[in-house]
């Protein structure tokens, strides 16, 4: 038999995917929250974190494999469907929880909200899907919607990788989205170095590897640093390694005016102002004034007295600062996020690909309005975390047309971590999860001319 707190964590579990699916609400966000509000034992929160992203991550999948089974799926309450895919997901891909204590499981949790009908419903179809075992995949005769099954993306998401990057890498792409990423975070070298920073956070009982990507990064294998001491303390910030590479692309020098158009969190903003060691000034622009808090938390955290957070929309910038005014412009630009779905497996079933559209519309408006803000020799950053041609290459390709007192600046690969410079082409760098594990990511790097 399971323990009472397992089957607490399941229902918790199941409130939480019906309350995602309802308010198109961020998984991380809601389940840092929940385990919070029902203090979930720290030894429970592993399960229930692997619940909510393993049944969100292989939803497709799993209403393939429950198709067969379910008379008329439409008609079934989305709570029953959410139960259904929830145990289903612990009988498929857990293997530490037997089928029966699953299936056990979901028939009190049906009787509890439900009746008896639901329960009988429930039981009869996980029954009979251990009894026929699950439906084959083979039978899915076209190769990308069965990829899309197999790795549960969305059809058309995978048919626009495979004519932007090929059958292989969209595989490889779509595999490692179903895998859980490592939490990363970037030491804050104006306090400590990394090996400092390593050895403190172990003896707190982290365990930590160094990045082989980025040379102030970190790696966490076990534990969370949101709540270590070194933290608290400002020695680190929690932030993806691609994430990390913007700061390096810009080519920072001491002393100088850098704006960051689209700065929250703040991440990139902090990251920048460490590299400046006390000198110089970054301007950091957030459309909301609670995001704007957040970037001052985080400076204030980590010590930086060399930011300016200002409650602005950067398309308004040219009008609040002097034309040709910054050294170096940063503007990471709203996007489809499609480069973190690992982090936020809810939005493969809520992105249209008429989003893609409408952002790089949004994108181009932002790139035109921040240009005029930096200087002749200038450098102007633009970077995204998704993997879409049409937000990244396509867009800079036509900003660098409209825009000819700009251009690409190739030489950025000289800044740029050994690793990475392989995947450099130009003047732009596309990294996909699978190259290092870390976020899907875009920058490309241009020039205003002299």
């Amino acid at each position: 038999m399971t323990t009472t707190k397992a089957k607490n964590v399941r229902e918790t579990a199941l409130e939480l995917l019906i309350t995602i699916e309802k308010n198109q609400s961020y998984s991380n966000l809601l389940l840092n929250h929940a385990i919070k509000k029902n203090e979930i034992p720290q030894k429970d929160v592993g399960l229930l974190t692997e619940l909510i992203y393993g049944t969100l991550q292989r939803r497709k999948a799993l209403d393939f494999y429950l198709k067969p089974f379910l008379k008329n799926s439409k008609k079934i309450e989305k709570w029953v469907l959410y139960l259904l895919r929830l145990t289903l997901y612990q009988m498929v891909y857990l293997d530490k929880i037997p089928d029966r204590a699953a299936i056990h499981e979901a028939v009190e949790i049906a009787k509890k909200r439900g009746h008896k009908g639901i329960a009988g419903l429930v039981n009869g179809v996980l029954r009979n899907l251990q009894r026929n075992g699950l439906p084959s995949l083979e039978q899915v005769r076209d190769p990308i919607e069965k990829l899309a099954i197999e790795t549960s993306h969305p059809e058309w998401l995978v048919k626009r990788w495979v004519e932007q990057f090929g059958f292989e890498k969209t595989k490889a792409m779509c595999e490692v989205n179903l895998t859980a990423p490592l939490q990363t975070a970037r030491v804050n070298l104006t306090k400590i170095s990394r090996d400092e920073c390593v050895t403190l956070l172990e003896k707190e009982g982290f365990q930590i590897e160094k990045s082989p990507v980025i040379p102030e990064a970190i790696k966490v294998l076990k534990g969370n640093l949101a709540f270590s001491k070194a933290f608290k303390e400002g020695l680190l910030t929690i932030q993806d390694e691609s994430s990390m590479l913007v700061a390096h692309a810009l080519g920072i020098e001491q002393n100088e005016l850098i704006l960051d158009a689209c700065a929250a969190p703040g991440g990139k903003t902090t990251h920048i102002a460490e590299i400046l060691n006390d000198t110089g000034e970054v301007i950091s622009l957030d459309l909301h004034e609670h995001k704007v808090k957040l970037i001052n938390e985080n400076a204030s955290r980590l010590g930086l007295s060399n930011v300016k957070p200002m409650v602005m929309d950067s398309r308004q910038a040219v009008c609040h600062f002097k034309k040709e005014s910054f050294d170096k412009v940063l503007l990471d630009a709203p996007c489809s996020g499609l480069g973190v779905m690992r982090r936020k497996p809810d939005m493969k079933y809520t992105k249209k690909e008429q989003d893609v559209y409408q952002l790089s519309q949004i994108q181009q408006d932002l790139l035109s309005a921040v240009a005029p803000l930096v200087k002749k020799g200038g450098t102007l950053v633009y970077s995204t975390c998704t993997v879409d041609k049409e937000e990244n290459e396509q867009n800079v390709r036509r900003f660098l047309q409209d825009h000819p007192e700009f251009e690409g600046y190739y030489s950025f690969i000289k800044r740029m971590p050994e690793a990475v410079q392989p995947l450099i082409n130009g003047f732009d760098l596309q990294i996909f999860p699978q190259d290092f594990g870390s976020d899907g990511f875009y920058i490309a790097v241009l020039k205003r001319k002299v």
